[in-house]
């Protein structure tokens, strides 16, 4: 069970010495205890708390890294059942599976596909996250030519390598070693052949079990050969299995404590019919599922998944923000408009979306409103004539205009005496209401 703050602070030196970035050890102990500072910040902890400590404040669901680098991807480490809760960690990653049966040409085309996935949305990258090499032909030849030709063609690409074989997983594990991957089949009957080539390959193991009753033995199993990071795969396949197994899983690790699942589920969603894989594969998203395992790569299902995905790990309790600065939209020369809006994402991605579709180049300006509407944040206070002017001061777009004036959102209309006030020299010009009234207006003034 987790400790409480008093009890965590029972076991730090007391000294309140500021290093770990709080006032006090009691402040820090309380950080702790709601999982938001981590151990290490503390330099003078002793190594009995450190390890006491060290196994109260571990997460419910063991953390485990997919892949190196820039696209290294973070599972598990979840802390509750419910978002609105407390917002889920980390985003569960999509995974295209390609078979060791398929042409060199026909990989190739997969692999093209997972690295050319990425879409910008919302101001975030989301792309697929990795690729599941699978052994279907059963030769270990195959399945080290499909794993040398990944390394090549997609070298930071994170990778699953899915066998039987304890021999066929290390000759492929060979290409990726140090890269974190992820070995995926380990049963009951070559767990120890399994358990070895990852240990080798500093690989995470996954257990194939046939059913949930198996899940808690196979852990056990693998945790006595010396592996810590494991991925779970209850043999789940139809949708009503995934659901009621994930639910399960979940609830043992957080409500029960059982150790022997606490640990981030895989999942496999690949169908013939796509439509029923995105379905199935939107409920592994929902539903706990930490790497989803589909079959193509295709433009409208990412686009579903990724969304899915993407509204499900954001902070229910945190509007979606995008970053204050001034954006260019097309090749804006010193005649070209210029307007302010908030930093609430939906908000930036309609403004922006509506002035790239009528084509005039504009420079947009987002002024940081803690993530809130146009007309909430002038409510809140947080987008008043003085913080406008701060801000337009501060960003120096003066020196690229030819003529100072700024276009304000017609719902605020009543701010531009105000800020002509703050901003003497400027011409402020009240915009369209709605932002679908900006293609006319803009035109018109082009």
């Amino acid at each position: 069970m987790a400790l409480t703050g008093v009890e965590i602070f029972k076991l730090l030196p007391k000294t309140n010495c500021k290093k770990c970035g709080q006032p006090t050890c009691l402040a820090f102990a309380m950080k702790l205890a709601q999982r938001q500072a981590s151990l290490d910040q503390c330099p003078d902890v002793s190594e009995e708390a450190k390890q006491k400590l060290g196994e109260a404040s571990a997460p419910p669901i063991r953390p485990i890294t997919l892949g190196a680098g820039a696209k290294a991807v973070k599972l598990g480490e979840e802390t509750v059942l419910f978002r609105h809760e407390k917002k889920f960690v980390n985003p569960c990653a999509f995974a295209v599976k390609i078979e060791d049966t398929l042409s060199e040409s026909e990989i190739g085309k997969k692999l093209d596909e997972v690295l050319t996935s990425e879409i910008d949305r919302v101001g975030q990258k989301l792309r697929v996250d990795a690729v599941f090499l699978s052994n279907d032909s059963g030769d270990p030849a195959k399945l080290e030519a499909l794993a040398k030709l990944t390394a090549q063609k997609a070298p930071d690409v994170p990778v699953i390598i899915s066998t039987k074989n304890p021999e066929a997983a290390g000759a492929a594990l060979s290409h990726f070693s140090g890269k974190n991957a992820i070995l995926y089949g380990a049963d009951a009957d070559n767990m120890s052949g399994m358990a070895e080539k990852a240990k080798a390959a500093k690989a995470a193991l996954g257990i194939a079990a046939k059913n949930l009753d198996e899940v808690p033995d196979l852990t056990e199993k693998a945790k006595g050969l010396g592996i810590e990071d494991i991925l779970i795969d209850s043999g789940a396949r139809k949708a009503g299995e995934i659901l009621r197994d994930n639910t399960y899983i979940r609830r043992a690790a957080l409500k029960k404590g059982v150790k022997s699942v606490g640990y981030p589920v895989m999942n496999f969603a690949v169908r013939e019919d796509q439509l029923l894989e995105s379905l199935v594969a939107g409920l592994a998203v929902e539903k706990y599922g930490s790497v989803v395992v589909i079959g193509l790569v295709q433009k409208w299902k990412n686009l579903a998944l990724f969304s899915l995905r993407q509204n499900i790990y954001t902070d229910p309790q945190v509007p979606m923000q995008v970053q204050q600065k001034i954006y260019k939209i097309g090749e804006p020369g010193p005649k070209a408009p210029f307007l302010i809006t908030t930093n609430f994402s939906l908000t930036y991605f309609i403004v922006s979306g509506e002035i790239e579709n009528c084509k005039v180049p504009c420079r947009l300006a987002v002024m940081d409103s803690e993530g809130l509407s146009v007309l909430t944040a002038w409510a809140a206070g947080k987008f008043t004539a003085s913080k406008i002017a701060q801000f337009i001061t501060e960003s120096g777009i003066e020196g690229e205009l030819e003529e100072k004036e700024i276009i304000i959102p017609g719902y605020v209309a009543i701010l531009s005496g105000a800020i002509e006030d703050k901003l003497p020299g400027w011409k402020i010009t009240v915009g369209p209401r709605e932002a679908n009234g900006l293609p006319a207006f803009l035109k018109a003034r082009a």
